[in-house]
């Protein structure tokens, strides 16, 4: 679609920044993203995957009623006035074996050993542990009342029968997979993982292996998207450095959008009316914001070619990796059907202030060193800020900054 037939509601008309606010840019992403197919796979390789279908408990976890203490299993009304000065003294009828429910009835008067995790006997309703009582051969000396139910884990108390345990959009985590086998749930329907483009544009780059000339530097963004892509659980596809090449660029473009999910171009993305990046784009498709109200990360381009999304990054590793950390991490999470993305936060107080840009969201890296946020100052150009930095602050549009001491939030990196 030519940029005269451009019909989204939110679509740019000329190729040069009218920024938008974050949420705004988030709101836009999520909404022209698809989602993906779904596969099944066994739970071992769930790690990170997106759960497209719920899961729910389909009996009471864990079945039985079991202890969660070493100890003997009572009846309470036996043992309601024990204390240490005045133990009660139960007959002990033997001992509950792991993984066998026990064939003897725990009648008024006495009691059965149980480990944790044991079948609860019949006839008993609590647990006394280990360490309040004596045992003098049979004869079991409790020294300490209990309430019925105690020490108990009851036949549902993990997960009732149909509990949901997981919605639809779940990212499944190491634990979540610990679930998934103990309610006897092997194989899992997840979402597939998208697969990224990556093309990276500038006359001024060489590989990363290269020696740059005066002038020239290496290419690091699309090292950068490809960890970052993986680690959201998609399948990133490099497809080489475009040197400021329209023609070249539009057919690179074209190509990554037949063959991927979403395509993410690194560079091309100046104030310049003449951008090349969005310019290719609103000639394929539809540009629908190009300029974000953030710093550093302004110029970030959010198109669509066909039913394919398309996201122009500034050139800057520094500014690429906050985009990436502040919305394409959203366009990933939509494509996998996850409703939200989840991000490790910290709170801890600034050691030093900080003053911010009035008028934009600003996004300071910070270090972490022992109980307070140092900022990690430089231009969006140098790689040293991503090197020493733990995470990023997030200061509002209109706010002066911090002081030293203010309690600030951490998005860990």
């Amino acid at each position: 679609m030519s940029k005269s037939e451009n019909s989204g509601p939110n679509a740019s008309s000329e190729y040069y920044f009218d920024v938008v606010p974050i949420e705004e840019a988030v709101r836009i992403v999520r909404s022209i993203s698809h989602q993906t197919g779904t596969e099944t796979i066994p739970i071992d390789d769930g790690d990170g995957r997106t759960l497209s279908e719920p899961v729910v408990a389909l009996t009471d976890i864990p079945g039985f009623e079991r202890s969660w203490r070493d100890g003997y299993a009572v009846i309470t009304d036996d043992i309601h006035s024990a204390s240490e000065s005045s133990p009660i003294n139960l007959s002990c009828l033997g001992a509950v074996r792991m993984g066998t429910p026990s064939d003897l009835t725990v009648t008024p008067g006495t009691c059965m050993y149980i480990p944790t995790g044991g079948q609860i006997p019949a006839g008993a309703d609590a647990v006394v542990m280990v360490e309040y009582t004596e045992r003098l051969g049979n004869t079991i000396l409790i020294k300490k009342p209990t309430i019925v139910g105690e020490n108990i884990i009851r036949r549902d108390e993990d997960f009732k029968a149909s509990d949901l345990i997981y919605p639809v959009g779940w990212i499944l985590r190491p634990q979540d997979i610990g679930v998934l086998a103990s309610i006897g749930k092997t194989q899992i329907t997840v979402r597939k993982k998208p697969v990224i483009g990556i093309i990276s544009t500038g006359v001024e780059l060489v590989p990363a292996e290269a020696i740059p000339r005066p002038g020239e530097v290496r290419e690091v963004n699309s090292y950068l998207i490809t960890v970052f892509s993986r680690r959201q659980g998609a399948i990133p596809v490099r497809y080489g450095i475009i040197r400021d090449n329209p023609d070249e660029l539009r057919e690179t473009i074209s190509r990554a959008t037949r063959e991927c999910d979403a395509v993410v171009v690194s560079g091309g993305s100046s104030k310049d009316r003449n951008d090349i990046t969005a310019k290719t784009i609103g000639e394929l498709g539809e540009v629908f914001v190009h300029g974000i109200s953030i710093a550093p990360g302004k110029p970030t381009i959010i198109g669509k070619i066909q039913d394919v999304p398309v996201i122009g990054l500034p050139g800057h590793p520094a500014s690429t990796f906050m985009v990436l950390s502040l919305v394409v991490i959203h366009l990933l999470q939509a494509l996998k059907g996850s409703p939200c993305q989840k991000t490790y936060k910290q709170k801890i107080r600034m050691a030093t202030s900080v003053q911010s840009e009035q008028g934009r969201e600003h996004y300071l890296r910070v270090r972490i060193e022992g109980d307070y946020a140092t900022p990690v100052l430089g231009k969006s150009g140098l790689m040293n800020t991503l090197a020493w930095s733990d995470g990023i602050i997030r200061i509002p549009a209109g706010d002066e900054g911090y002081e030293a001491g203010d309690e600030v939030e951490v998005m860990l990196w």
